[in-house]
């Protein structure tokens, strides 16, 4: 939902909470789960606010689960039937391997984030070359 990643990607926590009330406005009599859900556990969900907007953008535009999951489903909506087992398996297989190939992209702005991923998790990032 568009109202919703005006949420997320606010550039502060207070214009995130604004955007959240207009979102209840909008659309807690049709989805009222959603706004609770964001309301209840906004501790939680907000504290990447405490990071710079690179950063964020980082953690709110990647999943790489997410994607990895709409990419199998886009290859099996389109065989609804498979003859066996083995032959859904042979394909999620096949499907993996291509989807993984893109994995070996970088990032236009990954110095910068890197650089404040250092800040914020040195004792983490010791011993790793990202």
């Amino acid at each position: 939902m568009a109202d919703l990643k005006l949420v997320y990607a606010a550039p502060t926590e207070e214009t995130a909470l604004n955007e959240l009330e207009l979102f209840k406005d909008k659309w807690d009599s049709k989805y009222p789960k959603i706004y609770k859900s964001w309301h209840d556990n906004w501790a939680t969900l907000s504290t990447y606010f405490k990071y710079p907007e690179a950063v964020r953008r980082l953690i709110y535009t990647t999943n790489a689960i997410e994607g990895f999951n709409r990419q199998l489903r886009k290859v099996t909506k389109s065989k609804t039937v498979f003859p066996s087992d083995d032959s859904l398996l042979k394909m999620l297989y096949l499907a993996t391997l291509d989807i993984t190939k893109k994995w070996t992209g970088h990032r236009q702005d990954w110095g910068q984030i890197h650089s404040q991923l250092e800040i914020y998790f040195e004792e983490r990032l010791i011993g790793h070359n990202l």
